[in-house]
Order: structure tokens, then C-alpha cells, then sequence
């Protein structure tokens, strides 16, 4: 018995060390367990209707791997199905860091460059992960104040702002 509960441990140990999480709550959790991590999240239906979630739970006081953040959970059925952290883009190297020792080695680690006519060329630092059905970007904009971290589940990106 004690053999076949030591290796069920060793078994999901690795599958939860994958899960996306923010601050230990993690895709699925429940609106309850954002709240009882994020007591001051401001908790509201979402003000459009979408295939991709019912409610969201707004907070800008938060810290995210040692950095002041900002952070918005999308739940649909008492389950949530995306968040996205937003941060100074100055603390880019101190996220990648604590991201990399938490989600893993990313898929792609990369610059990359857009350009568009008539207007000047946009830089983009991007980390990507991906784990089955769920993934995570990290995306800083180098030549503007913006980063962010998507995490979500499914086709939740292409879904959350169809307008139904």
C-alpha cells in the first residue's frame, strides 16, 4: 500500500509542477479560491457576453514573482479559464526568472520584430509555454511601458471578445 501511494505522489508531483498558476491559484481554481489568494480582487459578471467566461475578478495590488502587479482571473462555471498579470516592463529578467523555475523551459523564448509601412519597426520580447491545452505567453513590448502574462485554457483568446 505505502509503495503504490509513493508512486501515485511521484506521478502528479511532475503534473502539478505544470500547472499554470498565479500565485498558487491555477487554471480551474474556483472564484472562491482567487478570493481567499487575492482578498482585495473586486469580483463581477464580465460586461459583454462570451463563450469564454461569465465573470472576472479584477485586482492591482498584487506581488507576481517579487514584482508589483496588477492581475485579472476570467472564470466561466465557478472555474477559471484565463488570467493575465500585468507588470513593469523593467522587471521583465526578475519574471522570465521565477516563470522559468515555475511553468518549466518555454517552447520559445524570442524577439521579434513587426514592421509595418510608413511606420517605425515595434520590438516584442515573447516567452511562450504550452502544456496540452493550456498556455501561457509572456509578452513585452521593448519600445513601449506595457508587459504582460496571458495564461488560459482552450480557444479562450479567440473567444473572449466574439461578441455573442
Amino acid at each position: 500500500m505505502r509503495i503504490a501511494l509513493l508512486l501515485a505522489l511521484l506521478f502528479t508531483a511532475p503534473l502539478a509542477a505544470l500547472a499554470y498558476d498565479a500565485n498558487g491559484v491555477a487554471l480551474g481554481a474556483s472564484e472562491r479560491d482567487v478570493k481567499e489568494a487575492f482578498p482585495s480582487a473586486h469580483c463581477q459578471p464580465l460586461e459583454w457576453k462570451s463563450a469564454a467566461a461569465e465573470r472576472r475578478c479584477d485586482d492591482a495590488r498584487i506581488a507576481f514573482a517579487g514584482v508589483r502587479a496588477r492581475i485579472t482571473f476570467y472564470l466561466k462555471g465557478d472555474a477559471v479559464q484565463a488570467f493575465d498579470v500585468r507588470f513593469d516592463p523593467d522587471e521583465r529578467e526578475r519574471v522570465v526568472r521565477f516563470l522559468k523555475s515555475r511553468y518549466g523551459e518555454p517552447m520559445s523564448d524570442r524577439i521579434e520584430t513587426f514592421s509595418r509601412e510608413g511606420k517605425p519597426e515595434r520590438r516584442m520580447y515573447k516567452v511562450r509555454w504550452e502544456s496540452g491545452r493550456d498556455k501561457a505567453l509572456l509578452s513585452v513590448q521593448l519600445d513601449r511601458r506595457r508587459a504582460q502574462l496571458e495564461v488560459s485554457r482552450g480557444d479562450f483568446e479567440q473567444e473572449i471578445y466574439k461578441v455573442r
